[in-house]
């Protein structure tokens, strides 16, 4: 596993981002492991969430897209921090766009924060996490409604590895379904790899009671 994967990883559990215990998702299942975008509270945390995601998109897609694209209210910033990492670590100035959930009637009008859309746009999303794919849904109609423009890809910050609508994973649905390219920071195999029986600042986060709560999660809901 990649080093950068391995430091976000222990990244999110400082962070308090990655909890495990008894939660249930927004599609409704109960499950031992949350992910929750809404702990990065600081400024070194956001800039830190940004290099990785920046990392992730620059390996996945290359740097060849013009709007990097964040559906409110968590995008805004994952959208803000990617953008600015994006021109630090590579040198290339990418727009950042969001959605409003109420579309402004004066000022600066429309549904849209931060760039327009344009005729002829790449655009790749970014979101926090995708664990049925009902998000991106609502998501492409509003950049597809603003022109001509080539939704690319999707990116995540944990792939849950989980199904989606049918048998196989959110991720692998949505580029089936839509022809988006998808990736992630980490997937949750890579999390229980770097943390199973291994010991962080003390503390063992992964012991054989969580591993089989885990496992008994994916004989459930696991992707094929």
């Amino acid at each position: 596993m990649e080093q950068y994967k391995q430091e976000f990883i222990e990244f999110m559990i400082d962070c308090n981002v990655l909890k495990f215990g008894d939660f249930v998702t927004k599609s409704g299942r109960k499950t031992p492991f949350f992910v929750n975008t809404g702990f990065y509270r600081t400024g070194a945390q956001l800039r830190k969430l940004g290099q990785y995601y920046a990392k992730a998109i620059e390996s996945k897609f290359g740097l060849d897209f013009d709007v990097l694209f964040g559906p409110a209210y968590k995008g805004i910033p994952l959208t803000v921090a990617a953008t600015m990492a994006i021109s630090e670590e590579y040198g290339k100035d990418i727009r950042y766009c969001s959605n409003r959930k109420e579309v402004k009637d004066h000022g600066d009008k429309g549904i849209l924060l931060g760039s327009p859309i344009e005729d002829g746009d790449k655009v790749v999303i970014i979101e926090d996490v995708t664990t049925a794919g009902t998000s991106i849904q609502e998501t492409l109609p509003i950049i597809k409604a603003q022109g001509d423009v080539s939704p690319i890809g999707l990116v995540v910050s944990v792939d849950r590895m989980e199904r989606g609508q049918g048998t196989k994973s959110a991720l692998k649905e949505i580029e089936e379904k839509y022809g988006l390219k998808t990736t992630a920071i980490v997937t949750m195999a890579e999390v229980v790899e770097h943390l199973y029986n291994k010991e962080y600042k003390g503390k063992v986060i992964i012991d054989d009671t969580l591993k089989a709560a885990i496992d008994a999660y994916y004989e459930q809901y696991g992707a094929e």
